[in-house]
């Protein structure tokens, strides 16, 4: 769903118009053997054609985009599978052949606008649709805002009280945090998990940290760059990201550190950096790094032991930050953070932390 956030705000904006302009939503809903995007994956396509994000890519995707045409002319919804040989597996996007299953509806602003209120809020959302059937396109959103589950009949934009059948899918994708699907009463049934990004707390507005927030968006993170020095803090230098201009302590609070959050300390300055990882340390941050020579860190776990921090909290620090790249210029250095984040949050750091 945040691959097509960007079109959904514009979509969903225009002054809550119900007469706006129609839009088709593609949905992967089922994948078998080898595939480049997961269930869950969407594209958005309009009357005219214009697409955002992606089911696949090659020849599927011109195939759905076909179909989300009809599908915005007729308003009603398709399910799409496919079957793609070896020989055809590379233009179709599928390199070691496969199938998968597409859930084309028209889209309608109530249910994409409940998901989109979650989002915002950085609260879970799931969203679940039939997609086959009778009963095909009727949907249900929960963990949206109040009240937490409501259901959309299709082409209807006004949630009423949810089907008893769906809603126990909605419930049980939030309390499990994974997608799940299925058949129901009223059909299969396929229900996304739409999870708040995770977070990069950048500590020190220097260059690296210009590289780096924008690295952070282009990989699906929300940077936050946190600086009590309006000089480095500053919207020329980092136009469009969140800014904290405080203390560690004080913009962490602010921030709200939790298991979703990484933070990289790059200001090179102790009286910045070691409260903001005195704080990361003790908060349940999944990532935890620092810029600085391995002579620098060594002075720099000195004077943190020396403040009071545990050994198993200084085991989870991640320093020298980034990983073993080579990095040379500010740019490659972000790169190599941003790897090691993503690392970090994926499971698939491949080497234990230094010092």
């Amino acid at each position: 769903m945040r691959d097509i956030a960007p079109v959904l705000d514009r979509w969903l904006g225009e002054g809550g118009r119900r007469d706006g302009p129609p839009l088709a939503l593609a949905t992967v809903v089922a994948t078998w053997g080898s595939g480049p995007r997961r269930p869950g994956a969407r594209m958005t396509v309009d009357a005219d054609s214009r697409i955002t994000g992606s089911v696949s890519g090659g020849c599927v995707e011109a195939n759905v985009v076909e179909a989300a045409r009809q599908v915005v002319e007729t308003g009603r919804p398709r399910l799409m599978k496919f079957a793609v040989s070896d020989e055809l597996a590379w233009g179709a996007g599928l390199a070691c052949g496969g199938s998968l299953s597409v859930f084309v509806e028209p889209a309608h602003r109530g249910a994409l606008a409940a998901a989109r209120e979650g989002m915002e809020a950085r609260r879970p959302v799931a969203y679940a649709v039939v997609t086959e059937g009778e009963r095909a396109g009727e949907s249900v959103v929960a963990g949206g805002g109040a009240p937490s589950v409501r259901g959309f009949a299709p082409g209807s934009d006004e949630p009423g009280p949810p089907a008893p059948e769906l809603a126990s899918f909605v419930e049980a994708a939030l309390a499990a945090g994974a997608p799940r699907s299925g058949e129901s009463a009223a059909g299969p049934v396929f229900c996304d998990l739409v999870l708040p990004p995770p977070v990069v707390v950048v500590v020190g507005g220097v260059h690296i940290a210009q590289a780096l927030v924008r690295l952070a968006e282009t990989v699906g993170y929300r940077p936050v760059l946190c600086d009590p020095r309006p000089v480095f803090a500053s919207p020329e230098r980092f136009p469009g990201v969140e800014l904290v201009a405080e203390w560690p302590e004080a913009a962490f609070a602010r921030v709200g550190l939790d298991a979703g959050c990484a933070v990289a300390a790059l200001t090179h300055d102790p009286k910045l950096d070691d409260p903001a990882l005195r704080a990361a340390l003790e908060s349940p941050a999944f990532y935890v790094g620092a810029l600085g020579s391995r002579k620098t860190h060594a002075r720099r776990l000195a004077r943190l032991r020396e403040a009071g921090v545990a050994e198993e909290q200084l085991a989870r620090l991640r320093a020298p930050i980034g990983l073993p790249i080579g990095a040379r210029s500010p740019q490659q250095i972000a790169l190599s953070v941003m790897a090691e984040i993503v690392a970090a949050r994926n499971g698939a750091l491949d080497r234990p932390p230094s010092g």
